[in-house]
């Protein structure tokens, strides 16, 4: 295998890096090129596009021969690209190639064709007329010019644009061009022109006129169908592809057109039939459309049939199994397969750097395979293999590097120090890297390693220590050998003593919420780094995560414990030469968890009956369930009576009951075991008890009051959850004091709480027996007990007689006048109604007292101020009328001057004060004393014997009542000491 190509190897330790070169790839390859031959003035471009490195060169052959661009002035290169101008329609035709190369090798891309498009005119000459009688089929042919790319067809009829319209009676066929009339009609008669289309150049043609006319010796008669139009009998089809079939008849009468496969399946919906049937389209062609077709062309004359068969006619060829690059040592062998599929089955050929390869010498080739014994360095290269069948080729590349170097240990050095725990078996790896492979020799510090049963060599060079032990510690070395030179790589073996768990964990079981500590101690051969970690469940608990808490020592705490942590625990020792652990199982007991699935079932006017399924126990066995229970009038959830009133843990059904009727409820269910009460289940769906008759009476009954002739009835509504059905309301029965039949009167309103009977007989202030009661759509409820009320009174028509008043203080008036001696209505008390004046409406002001009082003193007055008074009588009806006004003037306020200052003396028990008289402004009242006493300047206390505190305020008194206090004296008593002390103020300081 000789070849012109650059070989890259490494050898003797002089090794260039093996990602420095790189065979050529594609990118881009060129593509096939259909160009209108009316471009021929412009330029081709052909693509091809590699990568590689060094930057790969290209080439390019024509039908198989290399193009010389050198010599050749209308082609050149573009990067890969080649790019052709003054296009030549007979030169330039043909199947193109590009070859990518650089000093790795050489490969070939796909082959390409360049074809021209093109559409010739019509021969220019006069056609011959057509005659036919009117009822015969006509065919008129287009006679198509020479062309080359894909063609359409259409008729003129008699002078552009107007087009021969195809239906069931005229069809153009797209495969002959020709115009099929199945039955000639006067209508047809005119001049007739075949239009040409060529779908690359988009350039038309017109063939010379064909006339029709109607021939003068009579009318064809009727006749069967004549297929003129059909397909062959073997149809061959692309897989993916849209197969069309054409199929059209002449005859008398126009015969109608159909369509049937031969095995009687029926066509999928993806068959589209075109121009009155006269086209079959197929697309997407797969394996189950292949088989035969039937076209029958039938009128009442009689039927013909046109038959063909589908089939596949080949696939593309398309890779299966590839190659791979590879990289072998010089004497190795190199074995690369690849496979396509394909309809014909593909045959193969290898290309090694765009040249055929041929079975020779160290070379064998057969059947996509291709073996080469005994690489030499000129294998190296770029390798394709080629799959080829009559629908195309395909190309696969890859590269094969040739490896020659001397034993390298780069990378793969044995390691300087190797712990390893007495009794276990050491492992000693010598892998350098070396074409050939090297042979190897081990070394315990100077002398070679002999095997036994114990001390292993594998061929790969592996040194294997079973059992070991201190006398297998010390220095091992590992030489290696090839044809390009020789290297070595040495380590230390150290023994070490077994580690051992001295305190693991241990199964236990505990209360949610608690915290543990679960250890684990170790005793090690100091030479050893030791570390710990502990895994949950199979999952690796990671520092700081929550709840846990991993300790340096190896101990894992967990604190506040959740039912979640429950599970298996293992705590991980870690060494430089073995990994431990131990395992222990937490048991986490826990109040239990929600019940679930509550049903409500069989539900009466007062009882529901409850299941449910238990959730789990969390490891103490349920003792016994709870029923909880919320309605629209409850705050939050509340518990209910069950029978059986206890309901034990092996229980899951009860009965609530004690529920009012007509009301919606809502239920839900929890679980007690020894640790406590669990969460609730989820809430039942909710459910309406049945609707009873009242039981529940209105409360607080009463009344009285209201207007003259009125007997005014009040009471408290009765809840609806107390209500227990729907239209319910009330019934007011009353009777006048000492009859027997009540009066009944029934309000719909739920929420009543007030009845008022107007009758003008009624007495004022009359007795009379009230009851209220119930009811609903089921009945009658029950009535509250009799009550006595009164009907409305009058207010009283007398008023107080003797009506003086005298003004107390600033701030105060004293009010006085005689009771009412007689008055036939009843007189509940008195009102005392003042102002200032008639224009300051916002100082009236009202005080009543009751009947028996006949004083009051009216407070919060302005100081020396006239006030205006009147006193009436009242009762519930209202107020009588008011006698005449009276006035009377408030006194001068006090001082606002406060005592100033203030000084003190405290002798033992005694305190003696003194202060500036105040003097009282023309405004003001005179000062009549002070507070503390009612000498002028001087006042004399005896405090208790004791150490506390004392404050002492000093205001003068007059007329008008107390002014306002001095500053405050704070006096602590020293017993048997003389203290003094002052304080002072400004005449308006509180």
């Amino acid at each position: 295998m000789s070849s012109k190509w650059k070989v890259n190897v490494c050898i003797f330790g002089d090794c260039l890096d093996s990602g420095s070169y790189h065979g050529p790839r594609w990118r881009m390859e060129p593509g096939d090129l259909f160009i209108p031959v009316d471009s021929i003035e412009e330029e081709a471009t052909l693509t091809c596009d590699a990568k590689g490195t060094p930057p790969p060169q290209y080439r390019w052959s024509l039908n198989g021969t290399h193009i010389n661009l050198g010599l050749d002035r209308r082609r050149r290169l573009s990067g890969g690209n080649l790019i052709i101008s003054s296009l030549d329609r007979q030169q330039d035709v043909g199947l193109y190639q590009c070859m990518a190369y650089n000093t790795v090798g050489a490969i070939l891309s796909r082959r390409a064709s360049l074809q021209f498009a093109y559409l010739d005119h019509f021969k220019v000459h006069t056609r011959s007329a057509v005659s036919v009688r009117e009822g015969q089929g006509v065919v008129l042919l287009c006679g198509t010019p020479t062309s080359s790319g894909d063609l359409t067809y259409a008729w003129v009829f008699n002078e552009y644009p107007y087009f021969v319209q195809q239906d069931n009676r005229r069809f153009v066929s797209q495969q002959t061009g020709n115009l099929y009339i199945a039955k000639v009609e006067p209508s047809d008669v005119g001049n007739y022109t075949c239009v040409v289309m060529n779908s690359i150049t988009k350039g038309k043609v017109h063939s010379s006129p064909t006339s029709l006319i109607l021939r003068t010796d009579g009318v064809m008669g009727e006749y069967e169908p004549k297929i003129e139009v059909n397909f062959p009998d073997n149809v061959p089809a692309a897989k993916g592809s849209t197969v069309t079939l054409e199929c059209f008849a002449l005859g008398n009468p126009v015969p109608e057109i159909t369509w049937k496969r031969a095995n009687g399946v029926p066509f999928p919906s993806k068959v589209k039939m075109k121009y009155s049937k006269a086209v079959l389209e197929l697309p997407s062609f797969q394996q189950d459309d292949t088989g035969g077709y039937e076209c029958v062309a039938e009128n009442k004359m009689g039927k013909n049939t046109a038959a063909g068969r589908l089939a596949f006619y080949g696939t593309f060829p398309q890779w299966i199994q590839t190659m791979k690059d590879t990289a072998l040592a010089i004497e190795e062998r190199l074995y690369w397969e690849c496979r396509a599929n394909g309809k014909p089955k593909p045959s193969y050929t290898w290309l090694k750097n765009g040249q055929p390869l041929l079975s020779e010498d160290r070379v064998h080739v057969e059947d996509g395979v291709l073996s080469v014994s005994a690489l030499t360095l000129s294998d190296a290269g770029m390798y394709q293999c080629v799959a080829e069948n009559k629908h195309g080729v395909i190309y696969f590349a890859a590269e094969l590097m040739v490896l020659a170097s001397p034993p390298d240990f780069t990378g793969n050095v044995l390691r300087a120090l190797l712990k390893a725990k007495a009794g276990t078996t050491v492992t000693l790896e010598c892998k350098p890297q070396a074409y050939p492979i090297a042979s190897i020799l081990w070394k315990k510090g100077n002398l070679p390693v002999h095997t036994n049963d114990r001390i292993t060599l594998s061929p790969d060079g592996t040194l294997r220590l079973a059992n070991v032990s201190k006398s297998d510690a010390g220095s091992y070395t590992c030489f290696a050998r090839n044809r390009f030179g020789m290297s070595s790589t040495t380590g230390r073996l150290l023994v070490t003593d077994p580690t051992r768990i001295i305190q693991g964990p241990v199964d236990m079981e505990i209360i949610v919420g608690e915290s543990i500590v679960l250890p684990c101690q170790v005793t090690s051969d100091p030479v050893l780094d030791v570390s710990f970690s502990w895994a949950f469940n199979g999952q690796l608990i990671a520092k700081g995560d929550g709840h846990f808490e991993l300790r340096t020592a190896g101990d894992l705490m967990i604190r506040n414990i959740q039912l979640y942590h429950a599970g298996k625990y293992i705590c991980v020792v870690d060494t430089d030469v073995e990994s431990l652990s131990a395992v222990a199982v937490l048991i986490v007991k826990g109040p239990p968890s929600p019940p679930d699935s509550v049903t409500v079932e069989e539900v009466t006017d007062s009882t529901a009956q409850l299941t449910w399924s238990p959730g789990r126990d969390n490891g103490s066995p349920i003792t016994n369930y709870l029923i909880q229970t919320r309605t629209p009038f409850t705050v939050g959830w509340q518990r209910v009576n069950t029978v059986p009133e206890i309901i034990d843990g092996n229980t899951l059904t009860a009965t609530v009951v004690d529920l009012n009727a007509w009301v919606e409820y809502e239920f839900r269910v929890l679980a007690r075991n020894s640790v406590g009460v669990g969460e609730p289940s989820p809430v039942s769906v909710k459910t309406r008890t049945e609707d009873a008759v009242p039981d529940a009476a209105p409360g607080d009954v009463g009344g009285g009051g209201g207007s003259r002739s009125e007997l005014v009835i009040t009471w408290e509504p009765v809840p609806e959850e107390l209500q227990n059905g729907e239209s319910f309301g009330y019934i007011i029965a009353f009777r006048a004091f000492g009859e027997v039949s009540w009066t009944h009167v029934a309000t719909s309103a739920p929420g009543a709480s007030r009845y008022v009977y107007r009758n003008d007989s009624i007495a004022p202030f009359s007795p009379f027996h009230v009851k209220v009661g119930t009811y609903n759509s089921k009945g009658q409820g029950p009535f509250s007990p009799v009550v006595t009320i009164y009907s409305a009174e009058i207010e009283p028509s007398g008023m107080p007689a003797g009506v003086w008043a005298r003004s107390v203080s600033a701030s105060e008036i004293e009010v006085n006048w005689q009771a009412l001696s007689f008055t036939p209505e009843r007189v509940l008390g008195y009102e005392v109604v003042y102002w200032e004046d008639d224009t300051k409406p916002e100082t009236m002001g009202k005080v009543r007292v009751p009947w028996n009082q006949t004083s009051v003193t009216v407070s919060g007055l302005a100081g020396n101020t006239q006030y205006f008074l009147t006193v009436s009588a009242f009762n519930t009806a209202g107020t009588g009328p008011f006698l005449p006004a009276i006035n009377v003037t408030t006194k001068k306020p006090p001082p606002a001057q406060p005592p100033l200052n203030v000084e003190w003396t405290l002798i033992g028990s005694q305190l003696s004060l003194y202060w500036e008289p105040v003097v009282a402004m023309e405004s003001e009242s005179e000062v009549t004393g002070y507070q503390v006493s009612f000498s002028l300047s001087v006042s004399e206390l005896t405090l208790p014997d004791d150490d506390d505190d004392y404050i002492i305020h000093i205001q003068t008194l007059s007329e008008g009542g107390l002014g306002p206090a001095s500053d405050p004296i704070r006096i602590h008593q020293l017993s048997k000491l003389v203290v003094e002390g002052s304080s002072s103020s400004s005449p308006y300081n509180k």
